[in-house]
């Protein structure tokens, strides 16, 4: 195993990846680093689909890092992820660990899987305030004079599209702060699951999210005085369930609206991984049917390849 930095375990929401992940975990004695850019936020539990539950396995706490580290209503981003990772991944290879990178946020996984150099850029309330007032398709226009949208969530919420702008602004005209880490060496193991049975889970998941208090959730958090626009912020299920808690969606149609936006959502997410099979990162596809032991197996038999 040490011959690999680190093991990647990703895959589209709803792959059951987390389960995989921590039960590897326990079969080495590694410990896992969140790749998901939401799960950072305290408070925002059933939405996110933390499950820390499956940090359990045989009676035996799997140890995990960047779950919990932030506020709801926080702005966390890339730039702050990589730090993070990295205290955290060197942390556990100190401790003679290994390290399991797991999530669904292919650009935080990418990011620091082949070293990105990022810019950290401020806020600038001033353009904020002169956006504030423009329509998602107005501010989506704009973003677009600046690049390409390659990626469809910088324009997902007014918000996500205004901090978008924000940067392409900032670095249009600053030379700016720039982390500089080392690309990783990793095994990087995808969950594939079929099209359809992963509809179906998104579909049974949502209902069993639904029915587990996530909408309570919600209102708590604003409960506590985070403004409905910081949740909207987050998309998926706190965009949806803060429209309908502010009335502005029925409940059947939060439901509808907000099931069609996860399935988009996985695709997305499939997209931007073969993205990285394109960009030269070789993902061992794995198949979700596949029994949990059998599938251990071959993550092993995989490192002992190396």
């Amino acid at each position: 195993m040490k011959q690999y930095d680190l093991i990647t375990i990703l895959g589209p929401t709803a792959s059951g990846k987390t389960t995989f992940a921590c039960h590897l975990a326990y079969h080495s004695d590694a410990e896992i680093i969140s790749g998901d850019s939401r799960q950072v936020y305290r408070s925002m539990d059933i939405g996110t689909g933390k499950d820390l539950g499956d940090y359990m396995v045989e009676g035996k706490p799997i140890p995990y890092h960047l779950i919990d580290i932030r506020d709801a209503g926080d702005k966390y981003n890339i730039f702050e992820y990589q730090h993070d990772f990295h205290k955290a991944y060197t942390d556990i290879r100190q401790r003679g660990k290994m390290p399991i990178l797991c999530g669904g946020s292919g650009l935080y996984i990418e990011s620091v899987l082949r070293g990105y150099s990022l810019v950290n850029v401020p806020e600038n309330k001033a353009l904020r305030e002169s956006l504030q007032n423009k329509s998602l398709e107005e501010l989506t226009a704009l973003l677009a004079s600046y690049k390409p949208l390659h990626n469809t969530t910088d324009v997902d919420t007014a918000q996500r599209a205004i901090r978008a702008i924000e940067i392409e602004e900032y670095t249009k005209s600053h030379p700016a702060e720039r982390n500089e880490f080392p690309p990783l060496n990793s095994l990087i193991i995808g969950v594939d699951i079929e099209r359809e049975l992963r509809r179906q889970r998104i579909t049974n998941r949502l209902k069993a999210r639904l029915e587990e208090g996530m909408i309570e959730e919600i209102r708590s958090i604003l409960d506590k005085g985070i403004h409905p626009d910081d949740l909207i912020y987050y998309g998926l299920e706190y965009k949806y369930v803060t429209l309908y808690v502010q009335g502005k969606l029925s409940y059947e149609e939060m439901f509808s609206q907000l099931e069609i936006a996860i399935h988009q959502f996985a695709k997305r997410q499939m997209t931007w991984f073969r993205g990285m099979e394109k960009r030269g990162l070789h993902i061992h596809w794995i198949d979700y049917a596949i029994p949990m032991d059998a599938r251990i197996a071959m993550v092993q038999k995989l490192i002992e390849e190396k």
